[in-house]
């Protein structure tokens, strides 16, 4: 089990597929989230995220990721594959915050 640093306020996920995103980790720390390697006492198959898989459920579905091959944490968050084209990067659905409210030029 790894702990961060104090100094750490975000968690970057790198997927096998090239997919990426971030989650304060305030929000990873919630008691609903799941970091899942197993699913009914077997570990996970490539259809169902393995080797590791992200389930955030009070997030929209593109912040729980499947095939998750890195975690970085990071002082601050980053933008990944979906917020860099957008999408709102707290993806909170009780907000029904989708989309960034300004989007920025690449």
């Amino acid at each position: 089990m790894v702990k961060p640093k104090k100094t750490c306020l975000a968690v970057f996920f790198q997927c096998s597929d090239g997919y990426t995103t971030s989650l304060n980790l305030r929000e990873l720390l919630k008691e609903d989230v799941l970091l899942a390697y197993k699913l009914n006492g077997r570990f996970l198959g490539v259809p169902l995220g393995a080797p590791l898989r992200l389930v955030v459920p009070d997030k929209y579905g593109y912040k729980s990721v499947m095939w998750i091959e890195r975690i970085i944490f990071m002082k601050e968050g980053k933008l990944g594959y979906w917020e860099k084209r957008g999408y709102s990067n707290t993806a909170d659905v009780w907000k029904n915050d989708r989309f960034a409210s300004s989007r920025r030029k690449n």
